[in-house]
């Protein structure tokens, strides 16, 4: 009613006669009551719902009176604006095109496990099992000294590998986790340390984003206390870099030791395409765990040094910024993952 009677305040200095017409949409009813007194719904009082035409003379003034009173009605209702907003946004949660590309992107990572199952245990190099288990009881002190001096770069690589499990907990938790698919994370992280990223694939494959919303009480208890940490991830940073040292600077014949020990024992060769496995899919949750603290507008020139195998990953999770700055990010970035 408000914009009606604004229409009709407008100034005229003289009778209206064959110098306005109005044009009604056909969907309005008409009342068999004068113009005047009519009261005409606010949502139909739009610029596109009519015309109207004036005299040269008070064209102006009308034009810029009408248009203010249209405006300030408009700012008074924010209702239709406010449904469309929530209905878009719904449209694109509701989009069957990202449930496919889930789908897919699983079932590739499903090959790529099942692929390396039978690589493993079909098609790795076997020639000296008893050496195997010689290193593999050294390498866990379970043999006393005899003498015989481990190759340095087999030895940086089995302690690396026990630091990549820890490095992979503090990406995926908490931003990691899975809402949609209600499957815990956690077991997969514990059977990382045995299996390294032959038991972390199978989540990877089961993964569905955004992580579900995570409470201010949370980050003050483990794990997550001890995850957050900077002095977790500084120490991880150090021991990464004095053990990736230690075997750069192994002469050419240690070096040379160690790539036929690849060749021949199926120990060191799964460990090694382990290793690369590690390396490959750290980026991707690096920068997951970058957009989920949204931090990636400050933090993206880190993506190109996590593809440094180790120390790219853990220099990220020294820098990052932590939850307790802004426990609310995680439930609030479901829409920009998707």
């Amino acid at each position: 009613m408000s914009a009606s009677t604004s229409l009709i305040s407008c100034n005229f200095s003289f009778p209206l006669k064959n110098t306005t017409n109005l044009r009604i949409p056909s969907q309005i009813p008409i009342s068999k009551t004068p113009f005047l007194k009519t009261s005409i719904p606010s949502r139909f009082l739009r610029p596109s719902s009519f015309t109207i035409t004036i005299s040269h003379f008070h064209k102006k003034r009308l034009l810029q009176t009408c248009q203010s009173s249209i405006d300030t009605e408009n700012s008074q209702d924010p209702v239709v604006d406010e449904e469309v907003e929530i209905e878009v946004g719904g449209n694109e949660g509701s989009s069957p095109g990202g449930e496919i590309g889930d789908w897919t992107t699983s079932f590739l990572l499903f090959l790529l496990w099942a692929g390396l199952m039978y690589y493993v245990f079909k098609l790795t190099p076997n020639q000296t099992p008893s050496r195997d288990e010689y290193f593999l009881r050294k390498l866990l002190n379970l043999k006393g000294d005899d003498g015989f001096q481990m190759n340095e770069v087999l030895v940086s690589l089995w302690y690396i590998m026990g630091l990549w499990p820890l490095a992979y907990s503090m990406l995926l938790l908490p931003t990691g986790r899975s809402s949609k698919s209600k499957i815990p994370v956690w077991p997969f992280l514990v059977f990382s340390f045995f299996g390294g990223a032959y038991a972390l694939l199978p989540y990877f494959v089961l993964w569905r984003p955004p992580p579900p919303a995570i409470e201010e009480t949370e980050l003050s208890r483990w794990p997550l206390k001890f995850l957050e940490s900077k002095l977790t991830a500084g120490v991880s940073l150090a021991a990464g870099l004095g053990l990736i040292i230690y075997a750069g600077l192994a002469n050419g014949e240690v070096w040379k030791e160690f790539f036929q020990y690849f060749k021949e024992s199926k120990f060191i060769h799964i460990t090694c395409i382990d290793f690369t496995l590690l390396s490959s899919f750290a980026p991707f949750w690096v920068y997951n765990d970058m957009t989920a603290r949204k931090w990636y507008d400050k933090g993206s020139w880190l993506i190109p040094l996590s593809l440094i195998p180790f120390l790219g990953p853990t220099l990220y999770l020294l820098l990052r910024p932590s939850l307790a700055t802004d426990p609310v990010s995680l439930s609030s970035t479901s829409s920009e993952d998707k």
